[in-house]
């Protein structure tokens, strides 16, 4: 029992926990910072969005033959995408697909419809970024629109 009071009674252990935490989360904290500036530095982590740029961007119902340009976020064309167009808000027959040249372009023949009583609609556009780049597509793209005369 007398031991027992003696252990209770020994703050010696608890002196130092408090600073060895703080320097253990400084530590930590320090650590943690310096690897995820590596990470950071890293380009292979990050991914590149794809959109595209019709030309024209407004069509009326019919057949038309619209240029198509794969950009990044910075304006620079992109080659060997496969586009892919398909009916939004406006009607296609089946699905149009076509791969940019080296200079990012590439041509689609698309006859949009409308259905009746409408006044305007959208084709979308998907894109597959080449094989092997830091390329994505993940967001909305630029839509073709197509309106009722």
């Amino acid at each position: 029992m007398r031991q027992l009071r003696r252990l209770w009674a020994d703050n010696r252990g608890i002196e130092g926990l408090p600073v060895r935490l703080v320097i253990a989360l400084v530590v930590g904290v320090a650590s943690l910072s310096v690897m995820m500036n590596m990470l950071s530095g890293i380009s292979g982590l990050a991914v590149t969005e794809l959109d595209v740029r019709p030309d024209p961007e407004v069509v009326t119902p019919g057949d038309h033959t619209v240029d198509i340009e794969v950009v990044d976020p910075d304006g620079n064309s992109v080659a060997d995408a496969t586009v892919v167009a398909r009916g939004g808000s406006a009607r296609l027959d089946g699905v149009e697909t076509a791969t940019t040249d080296a200079d990012g372009h590439t041509q689609l023949d698309l006859s949009p419809t409308l259905r009746p009583n409408q006044r305007d609609g959208t084709v979308e556009f998907d894109i597959k970024p080449p094989a092997g780049s830091e390329y994505a597509d993940e967001r909305e793209n630029t839509a073709l629109l197509v309106v009722d005369e």
